[in-house]
Order: structure tokens, then sequence, then C-alpha cells
């Protein structure tokens, strides 16, 4: 069964709560976002229907998602009571459209850490089989030290953690264009990813599982980079000296637009450590996931990375599961 890991929703029960509350400085009326992080953008009705859902995933030849919110409701940045509130209402609204191809990651108030770690635990008993939280906490930056009750709840739970770019800071020659997504994301992906690494969260954590996006950014390609700092700069001196040996316990997904790009990335990282996502339904997704795939790899490398890796990295089990036929 092809699986999709990287799939958003906005639920009705976060529209709601955005439309009731003017704290998240934005709206959805008419069915358009207005206002808050992003840029105004129509929902589509795979944003917040399941049937919709299933219907947009099967006209990319995809079967089954892992469905985690949009970063437009991470909400990281405001009162932290009203961060949690918004996790919990796109908890509720996820778990209701979970279904037997439907899984769900969990949202969570990552500016209160000990609160994070607590909706986590909750998230996961009403049936979560991950998280997804922001490159950053707003400002914070993953490896300070306030986030370690997160990172170890992640771990305990067995809950593999998604990173999603969502606060990009201001740079006054990435606002034009679209640049602010197109090299910003990857960019803040990046920068999660290596100080993770720098700051040793992972090897505090050494069962934790990290996913980065949009083909993990810059890191595949300039992981080297960083290796060479190591050996020359005081300032990495108390870093692992081989970011590559991390790979496996960080993942990536295939979103590179770009066939040539993805066949290196499969060949430098290893297929078994790609697992399958699209983006959708944003329009940076992927517009044919399979067919770029296919245009990259062999057909069971295909298999391994749509359907092996992601059905054993979010617990999908052939029991309740429809078959191809």
């Amino acid at each position: 069964m092809r699986i999709d890991v990287h799939n958003h929703a906005i639920p009705q029960t976060a529209i709601d709560l955005l439309n009731r509350d003017p704290v998240y400085g934005a709206t959805v009326e008419d069915g358009v976002w207005r206002g808050g992080v992003h840029v105004n953008f129509e929902l589509a009705e795979s944003f917040f229907d399941a049937d919709a859902k299933l219907a947009e995933l099967e006209s990319r030849e995809l079967e089954a998602a892992v469905v985690s919110v949009s970063p437009t409701i991470f909400y990281h940045h405001v009162d932290a009571a009203a961060g949690e509130a918004m996790a919990v209402a796109g908890n509720e609204g996820l778990a209701a459209m979970a279904g037997e191809r439907l899984k769900w990651m969990a949202a969570v108030p990552l500016q209160a850490p000990e609160r994070a770690a607590a909706v986590l635990e909750e998230a996961v008993s009403a049936g979560a089989v991950g998280v997804e939280i922001g490159t950053s906490a707003a400002e914070t930056p993953l490896d300070d030290p306030s986030l370690e009750p997160f990172w170890a709840a992640a771990e305990r739970l067995g809950a593999p953690v998604m990173l999603h770019p969502a606060y990009v800071p201001k740079h006054p020659r990435l606002g034009d264009f679209y640049l602010e997504n197109v090299i910003g994301f990857p960019l803040e992906t990046t920068i999660a990813l290596e100080r993770l690494i720098c700051a040793g969260v992972l090897d505090r954590h050494p069962d934790l599982r990290v996913v980065g996006l949009h083909a993990g950014g810059y890191f595949p390609w300039q992981a080297g980079r960083l290796r060479h700092a190591r050996t020359v700069r005081p300032e990495l001196a108390d870093s692992p000296e081989d970011p590559w040996s991390y790979v496996g316990q960080i993942l990536l997904d295939p979103i590179t637009h770009d066939p040539d790009a993805l066949r290196y990335m499969v060949g430098k990282v290893g297929a078994e450590n790609l697992v399958m996502g699209t983006d959708l339904p944003f329009d940076m997704a992927t517009p044919e996931p399979m067919a770029a795939l296919r245009a990259a790899v062999d057909e069971e490398t295909v298999a391994q990375i749509a359907e092996r890796n992601p059905a054993e990295l979010y617990r999908f089990t052939k029991e309740g599961i429809p078959s191809r036929a």
C-alpha cells in the first residue's frame, strides 16, 4: 500500500477556533484562509474532509496517508494556553478524520515543552502515530535545552518527529518571488537538522527518529561541509565528527521536484531512509509523486520508499487495510 507521510489538514475544529478567537490572527471564510503566517490561499476540500482526502490520494496513485496539521496552525509563537488550545483542536479534528487508510500525527504547543510532552502523550493514547513540529519553536531553536522534556517524551513514546518549516526569519532578499518558501523552507530544515546534530540532541536520544521534509533541505548536499568544518573550527570541537552517521535516525521525504536530484539523494542516504511525502494539498506538492519516483529509481526502490518504509515507521499493519485489488 502506497502511503503519503507528508500530507496536511486544517480540520474543522481548528477552523472553528480560528474564527472564534482573534488571538490567532487568521480566519477561514468562504473557503479562503486569510491572515496569520501564510499568504492567503483557498482551502481545498481535502484539507478538512476525509473522503475528499482519500479521493485526492487515489488521484495521485496513493492509497493512504499519515495526516498532519498544516504548519499555518502550529502557533508556536502565541501564548502557551492559546497554542495548546489550537494543538488540541487540531488533534481532535485529525482523530475524527482518521480511519483504516488515514493515520495522524499530533500537534503540540512547543513553546511550553512540559505541556507539549503531555499533549503528545494524550494524542498517542488517542491514536496518533507520530508528531509534527516546526523547524523552530518560533524564536527558539530545536536544540534549546528547554525543549528536552518534549524530545524525551517523543523518544519514550516511539513517536517519529516530523520537522516542518514554519518560522522563516525575515530576509530582505527572500521577500520577493516566493523565495521565503522556495529557499527559506529548505534552509530552515537544514538549520534544524544540523543544530540537532551539533548540539548532541540526537546522541542524547538515540531511539528518536526525525523526518526532515522537502528532501531534508540542503542537508544531503552540504553535510560534507559541516563534517569538514568540524576538523578546522573550534566552534565545533564538541560536535560529532560525522553528520552522515545520523542518517537512519534522520529520515527524509523525496520532494526534490527534480529526478536527478532525487536519484542522487537515494544513492547518498539510501532508499531505506526515505519515506514517501507529497505536501498535499498545498500547491507546492509534487504534482505526480509516483511518476516522480519512477523517473528517478527502479520499481523495487519505488516500493521501498512509497510502501515498506512508511508502513514500518508509522506502524501500518495488514489487518484492516484494503487490498489493492
